[in-house]
């Protein structure tokens, strides 16, 4: 394997239904690019039960599209590449067979429970269930969850180091009790992962190290005021690979090919996310709008954060969309008025038919009234747990020196946000880039002004596992083959009367267009702006709206272009919509920009 300089990178994802190849080449200009794609059905079940078969199937396809040869006679990925045949470096990922699932616990529900949970959330895992002692739950009752959810992994935390050991030993004779026994494979003990207070060790391995197999690492929480998640995260991905993929069918195989760990496809994609934002030196959002989950990732102030909505997605679990929106706020999305009952059908008939798409231009607005929908609950949820740390004293004064503030802030702040960056078929399969721009805008409501783009065929989780391997291919290839960037919104936050002045923006492109625009409150506007062009703007909101410098306060601003251009959202912040408003249909339709 050559890493230092590759020329050639191969990359899968194998997904749980679809397996995806892509090729990459490094240019003349040193430049890494993609340069084909495959994909293939997914082999993890019956009657092939091998996920190499998939894997191989994908790379034929990259193979008939680019004339190069990857695959030999005794089907296995030549490596690395001689004489226009194999590559430098074959990676991948995965999500086959339900992916990681994880049950994580801690003593209290809202620190060391919520750290286990963002640290198995940030490896990639789906987080099952979170135990905790204070979580309301009889011990009879947690123990009957942990032998009822059959997880893969355990992530036992509790406790600062050098403090009270009694919490955490019961949550580990808990596990004890339930004997707990693997989803995949019967013949290998449940990895737990303890990373709790270090005076509890010896008893922990006492209680648990005969019944599991049980690694140590440091504290998630070694004081009250930090938080250390790098080595859980980093040993959940080990364990995933060791235990959890060497049971599934072919995993062995694949991981004999692979020049690095297997990572978990949410995993993968954090991964290309931190990395884009590090080498950047930016505030972003992520989002992944799945048939069953919508994962939504952020990093601000270099905090990477993620979140699993697992009952709102598109298809599998569309259903709950409904339940959780409530059938009025998906219909003020909705230009035109139909029954509650005519929608529960046909959401109804989208959960047993997962794999049909609109036929009509009515069942695609629908669809995407449900989208803006789901990406709003799944934010609002992504925003309820990427937050500071509990129980830590935020500042000292005479009114509050014998309390002990609770922080729980979040670290969500839109006005910082630079780029707001949208995956899943919903978004990224849009007939029209203007129609993804309006969900992201709807969904996220921005504000100030932000960039957003959307994952062009969703190579992100390759990205991902390739930016630990060689970051420049990863970026290079995701700043010119992944993203598409649709443009930015520029959004005063604050409210004022309809139809008075909200904010007045004026500048010059680079392509010397002069631009002079006054927009109203409750409108929105669309000015072109290609995607090699920019305007260095001054923007001055009126009185009552903030453009981040305060109220009313000018701004000078870069604004770049994109595939759709500028929009000027000056509906206000919070956007309030109503579906019993009269106009309410007219407004839908004077807001459209496609």
């Amino acid at each position: 394997m050559s890493t230092s300089t590759p020329k050639i990178i191969l990359a899968t994802d194998c997904g749980s239904t679809t397996t995806k190849a892509i090729l990459i080449e490094q240019q003349e200009s040193g430049e890494y690019r993609l340069v084909v794609r495959g994909e293939a059905p997914t082999t993890v079940e019956a009657p092939f039960e091998d996920v190499t078969k998939g894997v191989l199937n994908a790379v034929h396809e990259v193979e008939e599209l680019s004339g190069r040869v990857f695959v030999d006679e005794d089907e296995t990925i030549i490596r690395p590449e001689e004489n226009g045949r194999g590559t430098d470096i074959y990676i991948s990922t995965s999500s086959a067979g339900g992916g990681l699932q994880m049950m994580v616990s801690g003593v209290v529900k809202s620190m060391t429970a919520e750290s286990a949970e963002r640290a198995a959330l940030g490896a990639g895992s789906i987080v099952m269930d979170v135990l905790a002692s204070n979580d309301g739950r009889l011990a009879h009752e947690k123990i009957e969850r942990i032998r009822r959810l059959r997880p893969d992994m355990i992530l036992l935390s509790g406790g600062i180091d050098g403090g009270t050991t009694k919490h955490v030993v019961e949550l580990a004779e808990l596990i004890a009790a339930a004997r707990p026994k693997p989803r995949l494979g019967s013949g290998y003990n449940l990895p737990v992962i303890y990373a709790g207070n270090n005076r509890a060790r010896e008893e922990i391995t006492g209680t648990l190290g005969e019944l599991v197999d049980l690694t140590l690492v440091e504290n998630l929480r070694p004081v009250l005021e930090t938080e250390n998640l790098g080595p859980a995260r980093d040993k959940i991905h080990d364990l995933f690979m060791e235990h959890v993929m060497a049971q599934a069918p072919g995993y062995s195989k694949l991981m004999e090919w692979t020049d690095a760990p297997i990572m978990p496809t949410p995993g993968a994609v954090g991964a290309i996310m931190e990395t884009i934002a590090r080498k950047n030196n930016i505030d972003l959002v992520g989002v992944d709008i799945g048939g069953a989950t919508t994962d939504v990732f952020s990093v601000f102030g270099g905090v990477f954060n993620r979140t699993v909505s697992a009952n709102l997605g598109m298809s599998y679990s569309v259903s709950n969309v409904l339940a959780e929106a409530g059938f009025d706020n998906i219909m003020r999305w909705v230009p035109f008025d139909i029954s509650e009952d005519d929608l529960r059908d046909r959401i109804g008939n989208k959960m047993i038919r997962p794999t049909t798409i609109p036929q009509t231009l009515e069942e695609l607005i629908i669809e995407q009234a449900i989208a803006r929908e789901a990406l709003r609950l799944a934010f609002i949820q992504h925003k309820s747990f990427a937050v500071g740390l509990k129980g830590v004293q935020q500042e000292r004064s005479i009114s509050d020196a014998f309390e002990q503030k609770m922080s729980g802030a979040t670290l969500v702040d839109m006005m910082s946000l630079n780029l707001l960056v949208g995956s899943g078929g919903a978004l990224s399969h849009a007939p029209l880039r203007a129609q993804a721009m309006h969900m992201l805008i709807d969904g996220f409501e921005p504000e100030g002004v932000t960039r957003l783009a959307v994952d062009s065929i969703f190579m992100m989780p390759q990205l991902g596992v390739l930016s630990t391997v060689n970051e420049k291919a990863a970026t290079d290839v995701f700043d010119k083959d992944c993203l598409i960037h649709l443009g930015t919104c520029l959004a005063p936050v604050g409210s004022g009367k309809a139809g008075r002045e909200a904010v007045h923006v004026t500048g010059t492109s680079q392509g010397g267009r002069e631009i002079d625009v006054r927009v109203n409150h409750g409108d929105m506007t669309l000015i072109p702006l290609d995607l090699d062009d920019s305007i260095r703007a001054h923007i001055q909101p009126a009185r009552g709206f903030d453009m981040g410098e305060g109220n009313g306060k000018s701004v000078e601003r870069l604004l770049h272009g994109g595939v759709v251009g500028l929009v000027i959202d000056a509906r206000g912040r919070p956007l309030r919509l109503e579906r019993g408003t009269a106009d309410r249909i007219e407004k839908l339709n004077r807001w459209k920009f496609e």
